[in-house]
């Protein structure tokens, strides 16, 4: 489940970007001889909608190849959810998640802060507020974790912003999730908003970039602009003991409709979590308890 004893960190990936079905996106993981896996979409499916017979299927396999689920990744909040549209469809989607993380064994539930829709400051800023306090309510009920993407939405970008966030709903199921190559995507410097936010992430996406925002070229950790390696380090130095996530976005990207066929998406996501190994063997030489030859694998 960790990559050291000692250190904390659980090294996983996000299954869909792997391949379509579970049985593929499991062998994926296998294959980079980890030991935890993050939910998103199965057969193309997000995980809270898939009808009962298959999500049975899903905790089989994952049981069977003996994962721990890190996350799971919600779209409450998401690029397709308005800060003024339906927020039944969040609720719904949340006690859905609610239940099958019990199932899973995991409290992690990935979400974002909202589009403005027609909302401009600041009621943009009132409705998120109002709707994350809600959410979190549940989540804290149901032994959740949410943990806020810097992506789409209101508190998306700016650092000040995820710390009003926090602040405000004020309560410890409410983490941030920090995904180091968004930061290309949506024209920003992850490494300085990472600084300004460390102490208050619980979970990790590892994906690298270069390019404008406006068309972002994906590329293996550490060979992108996104200063992977820099964030990494800041992360073990601030003591971070979460899990770092794969999300390499070489072969898929959801938000774009792009998917490559399975062999394809299987070979990137496999060379991004090698990369991934290769980069934290590099950083992890000098640290006590962590050695290079095991900074990249999962026990």
């Amino acid at each position: 489940m960790l990559a050291d004893a000692s250190s904390g960190i659980a090294l996983a990936g996000i299954g869909d970007e792997a391949a379509y079905g579970i049985h593929a996106q499991v062998a994926a993981i296998r294959a980079l001889d980890w030991r935890a896996i993050e939910l998103r979409c199965v057969d193309g499916i997000p995980l809270a909608d898939l009808p009962e017979p298959e999500f049975a299927r899903v905790v089989t396999a994952v049981e069977d190849a003996r994962l721990r689920v890190v996350a799971v990744d919600s779209r409450i909040g998401g690029w397709s959810r308005a800060a003024d549209g339906d927020f039944a469809a969040d609720l719904d989607e949340l006690r859905v998640l609610a239940s099958r993380c019990r199932t899973l064994g995991t409290r992690h539930v990935r979400i974002m802060s909202y589009p403005s829709g027609a909302l401009g400051e600041p009621a943009w800023r009132a409705a998120v507020i109002r709707r994350i306090k809600v959410l979190t309510e549940h989540a804290e009920r149901a032994g959740l974790v949410l943990l806020h993407e810097n992506c789409a939405g209101w508190a998306g970008t700016r650092p000040g912003r995820m710390r009003e966030l926090l602040e405000a709903v004020d309560s410890p199921a409410l983490g941030l999730l920090f995904d180091i190559g968004n930061g290309i995507a949506y024209d920003y410097s992850a490494y300085a908003v990472l600084r300004e936010v460390v102490e208050w992430v619980r979970h990790v996406h590892v994906k690298d970039a270069e390019g404008p925002a406006t068309a972002p070229a994906y590329r293996l950790p550490g060979q992108g602009h996104a200063r992977v390696a820099d964030c990494l380090r800041l992360l073990l130095d601030s003591g971070y003991t979460g899990a770092l996530s794969i999300e390499p976005h070489l072969a898929v990207v959801p938000h774009e409709g792009r998917r490559a066929p399975d062999t394809e998406c299987a070979a990137s996501f496999v060379a991004a979590g090698r990369a991934l190994g290769d980069l934290l063997g590099t950083l992890t030489t000098d640290r006590r308890g962590l050695a290079p030859a095991t900074a990249g694998r999962v026990r």
